[in-house]
């Protein structure tokens, strides 16, 4: 297929986008339709697009030192002797009129990305697991009749989480007590909780190939590395 008839293609896609209201059909004059399965890979390439052609060269001119998006959150650090948070906030707003970009700076030195809460210190930076303030701890509860590695995915997450992410050893401590609220507000008993958090620690200290071996040996198999020898 030709650039040419790929873009034919998607130009039909696009235009097919209509929804309906109150018995009357309607077609938007900009966006593409959600749910469309070509919608996500679109708007990734626009917004990689903009990422080339303007963020690219802050990030060559040194005012903005660092620039990490995930989907639609997007974290800056700035030099603060060449912009600010109010240039770069009006500068992306005038990118593109059809994309408005919401800004949210750090207070107290502290500013929250996705699940993290990132703490900038003199020195360092301390990182602390995030919750929104409209967070309510209610997974799927121990009673229903989901399956059971079902009921403890969120568990598994919230645990994983906890002890892969660089956190300090309170916010560890304390990432374990939430945790432990949560299972008792959603009926869990707690010795399920702490022997799930023992598998995944046990599983995540287990030095690298062990699980391999043990499979192989159970299997009547061996395994053999091939080390190359050179001569001076």
């Amino acid at each position: 297929m030709s650039v040419v008839e790929y873009v034919h293609c998607v130009c039909i896609i696009l235009k097919q986008n209509y929804f309906q209201y109150n018995h009357q059909y309607y077609q938007p004059n900009k966006g593409i339709a959600m749910g469309s399965p070509i919608s996500s890979t679109l708007a990734e390439k626009y917004l990689q697009y903009l990422e080339e052609i303007y963020i690219k060269l802050w990030m060559e001119s040194r005012k903005i030192i660092m620039y990490k998006r995930y989907v639609d959150d997007i974290l800056i650090m700035y030099d603060q002797t060449k912009t600010d948070e109010i240039i770069i906030h009006n500068t992306i707003n005038n990118i593109d009129e059809n994309l408005e970009f919401k800004m949210t700076a750090e207070e107290n030195h502290t500013i929250s990305y996705l699940d993290l809460s990132i703490n900038r210190n003199p020195n360092h930076i301390e990182l602390d697991i995030y919750r929104k303030p409209t967070h309510m701890d209610i997974i799927i509860h121990f009673s229903s009749n989901h399956p059971y590695d079902h009921k403890l995915a969120a568990f598994r997450y919230y645990i994983n989480r906890m002890i892969t992410l660089p956190i300090t050893e309170q916010a560890r401590k304390q990432e374990w007590r939430n945790i432990i609220i949560i299972a008792h507000t959603n009926g869990f008993p707690e010795p399920t909780i702490q022997k799930l958090r023992t598998k995944l620690m046990n599983k995540r200290n287990r030095p690298h190939g062990t699980q391999q071996s043990q499979q192989n040996r159970k299997n009547g198999s061996t395994s053999h590395t091939m080390v190359p020898q050179y001569e001076k």
